[in-house]
């Protein structure tokens, strides 16, 4: 089978932080283009834009997972039963969650801009299929590398990289997410915010992105699993159109990497980190 994302780096990591991006693909499968009532480019208000490219910049030897498959086809930061009625003949019913209600499902059923996606309703046995071949083989991906990690050094951190449009009326660019605190210690979200704040972008905490799904799957900072989300305006590193890497691309990296160097930091003078073989 082939796999629908990329694993770049070394397993086991050489690197306590393993990196995930799980929004930015930009492959559209023939039978998803084929469903479509709008035009392709519509679903592009879907992707997070390049991320994937900050990314892969950035990283220097950390383990990362990188999704190449469009989020319209299957959203990796949605547990497998957040699946919509109103699109998927083999959701549920009972109680929907407001993700779902709004239509970012499992599989992302509109957008604010477009409306409605699909032509037609999808059957429970298509969805089923794609969480078979693309949603848990990502998970399993970063669960390996996470896992890995740990035995490694005795502590992992993900973090999980996404981007946003820019917040209407809020001069917010960044904004990290812990899901209230319960998906990764403190210690690692300070070191973060500290990073920001020293870059002078403005920034928030769990507001209005405190995490989804990959955290909560993820994060167990009992079990010295640590995982935060980390959420960058797409003005910050695209171009006046929020379509291609812009003049602040390489400034952006750069708070990344920093940002990934604090984790490592932080993550290595834990009483529980093991010296690296």
């Amino acid at each position: 089978m082939q796999l629908s994302f990329d694993v770049v780096g070394q397993l086991p990591p050489a690197s306590p932080v393993v990196l995930s991006v799980p929004h930015a693909g930009r492959i559209y499968p023939p039978s998803l283009q084929d469903a479509l009532r709008v035009p392709l480019a519509a679903l592009t208000a879907l992707e997070d834009r390049y991320v994937d490219a900050v990314a892969l910049a950035a990283r220097r030897d950390e383990a990362t997972i990188i999704q190449r498959t469009a989020r319209a086809w299957i959203d990796l930061n949605r547990a497998e039963h957040d699946r919509d009625p109103r699109l998927d003949d083999g959701a549920a019913a009972g109680h929907l969650s407001a993700k779902v209600r709004s239509g970012l499902g499992l599989v992302p059923r509109r957008t604010s801009a477009s409306g409605e996606l699909w032509r037609r309703r999808l059957g429970g046995d298509e969805v089923i299929a794609r969480i078979a071949t693309t949603h848990r083989p990502y998970h399993e991906a970063v669960a390996v590398a996470l896992s890995q990690a740990r035995a490694r050094f005795g502590v992992a951190v993900l973090l999980d990289i996404h981007s946003m449009p820019p917040i209407a009326g809020s001069r917010t660019r960044i904004v990290i997410g812990d899901r209230f605190g319960r998906s990764a210690a403190a210690r690692f979200v300070r070191r973060m915010e500290m990073v920001a704040a020293g870059g002078q972008q403005e920034y928030s905490l769990n507001v209005p992105y405190a995490g989804g799904y990959i955290l909560e799957r993820h994060g167990d900072p009992i079990g010295n699993v640590h995982a935060i989300q980390l959420e960058l305006d797409r003005s910050l590193y695209l171009d006046a159109r929020l379509d291609r890497p812009g003049s602040g691309f390489d400034r952006t990296v750069a708070l990344v990497r920093e940002m990934i160097d604090a984790l490592e930091e932080e993550a290595l003078d834990l009483p529980t980190a093991l010296a690296a073989e």
